[in-house]
């Protein structure tokens, strides 16, 4: 069967990263957690101190990150800044706290779409994020957006954070996720939206073996049907 993209967007604490990490994992595909490199980003500009209100901070700053992705003897992607492991850091809460209001300057996202593009340029490859299926890849074979109750994505960020040892009380979780969700879909610059031909998911009620299943199924009725698309 021909390769395809598959992009997967919805809001925070909806399942997307494990969802589109194991349908590639059983589709043989590249997992590439658009999510993490504007988490990575977050990082740096903290470590550095950039101020977000500098046009040429930001840009100077952007020059000199690097990310990239390593799949560990487990079989399971981290994230590399500038050549260093980065992957539980940038899952803190300090990161979410300050991600989306570096996600939604121009030039970052501007920067990222250019490397999340040449990453998928030979197809084979499931993107999550939140605005893949609408600006990154418009042409994707397969759109995904996936939904959730609110306290159920909270009580799944918390047990993630739990599980990374750092305890977060629901409250600030759910004040978080809010506030992410507002600004995620009324910035300027690729607002979070369910693109017009992406399947919709609600993953409230249904196991992650659930939705990765159900995302294979539409990937291989699109992989079998549908003639390639220019992305």
């Amino acid at each position: 069967m021909r390769k395809i993209i598959i992009a997967i967007d919805g809001y925070s604490a909806c399942g997307k990263s494990t969802t589109a990490r194991e349908v590639a994992r059983e589709l043989g595909y590249r997992y590439i957690d658009s999510g993490a490199m504007y988490r990575a980003v977050t990082l740096y500009f903290l470590d550095k101190h950039v101020a977000l209100t500098n046009p040429k901070e930001v840009e100077r700053a952007l020059q000199d990150i690097k990310i990239s992705f390593v799949v560990n003897s487990k079989g399971i992607s981290q994230t590399f800044l500038n050549g260093r492991n980065v992957e539980k850091e940038i899952r803190k809460m300090k990161i979410s706290e300050n991600v989306s209001p570096v996600s939604a300057i121009r030039a970052v996202r501007v920067a990222m779409v250019e490397q999340q593009r040449r990453m998928g340029k030979d197809r084979g490859v499931v993107m999550d994020g939140r605005d893949i299926g609408t600006v990154v890849f418009p042409g994707a074979e397969l759109k995904i957006f996936l939904t959730a109750d609110m306290l159920v994505r909270a009580f799944r960020r918390q047990k993630e954070l739990l599980e990374k040892g750092d305890l977060v009380d629901i409250d600030t979780i759910v004040a978080n996720l809010k506030q992410r969700d507002s600004i995620d879909s009324n910035r300027e610059e690729s607002p979070l939206r369910k693109a017009d031909d992406a399947e919709g998911i609600d993953t409230t009620h249904i196991t992650i073996d659930e939705q990765v299943d159900e995302v294979i199924r539409l990937a291989v009725a699109r992989m079998i049907l549908q003639p390639g698309k220019q992305v």
